[in-house]
């Protein structure tokens, strides 16, 4: 699996996992919910940029995990615009974009193995109606892990169309599909080679 944690010594590394992923879900629901106008929305994302900094990330951390972030933005006010005005595309943009960079500061301040034991303790009662924490714990961490890989083959898509001088279009995407779609292949075969799937 791949981790996103860099080592550190700052309040939010510090921190338990649990407590930083129960901080984090109310912190994004607070943003989701009450950032409704476009200063509200931009304060959101300064607020984000601030637990970054107390998290021991500087601006250049938090620049390029925004910089990551370009093709969710991309995605999300090209639908959003179809639908909603200028002002309200931004907004919910604006948000989205908050609340991944909420998601990339716990990753980056929290050691994977911490994650996925915090997960399984707060699924714990799913095993009441026969479902194992232990792997809907673990098959959220996965997903987390991947997000990066996938971003990974969109800029290897992006470069190798550049490099052919050809412009990206609908034929990226379906490149895309069917890179994540063999990597997540392969990630079956590891796991079920381990004896984990």
């Amino acid at each position: 699996m791949i981790s996103l944690h860099r080592p550190g010594s700052s309040p939010l590394h510090r921190a338990p996992a649990g407590v930083k992923l129960v901080g984090i879900a109310v912190l994004a629901l607070l943003i989701s919910l009450g950032a409704r106008t476009p200063l509200l929305a931009l304060a959101s994302l300064g607020l984000v940029f601030a637990l970054f900094a107390l998290g021991g990330q500087g601006p250049i951390t938090w620049a390029r995990q925004l910089w990551a972030t370009r093709w969710i933005v991309v995605f999300v006010a090209a639908t959003q615009l179809i639908f909603l005005t200028p002002a309200d595309a931004l907004v919910n943009t604006t948000r989205v974009v908050s609340v991944v960079l909420l998601a990339a500061l716990l990753t980056l301040t929290t050691r994977t193995a911490d994650l996925l034991e915090a997960l399984q303790v707060a699924l714990s009662p799913l095993a009441r109606v026969g479902i194992d924490p232990w792997r809907v714990a673990f098959t959220l961490m996965l997903t987390i892990a991947l997000v990066p890989v996938v971003s990974g083959f969109a800029a290897r898509i992006r470069d190798a169309q550049r490099a052919r001088g050809v412009r990206l279009g609908p034929r990226a995407v379906v490149t895309l599909l069917v890179m994540s779609l063999r990597h997540a292949d392969d990630v079956a075969d590891a796991l079920t080679a381990r004896g984990i799937a």
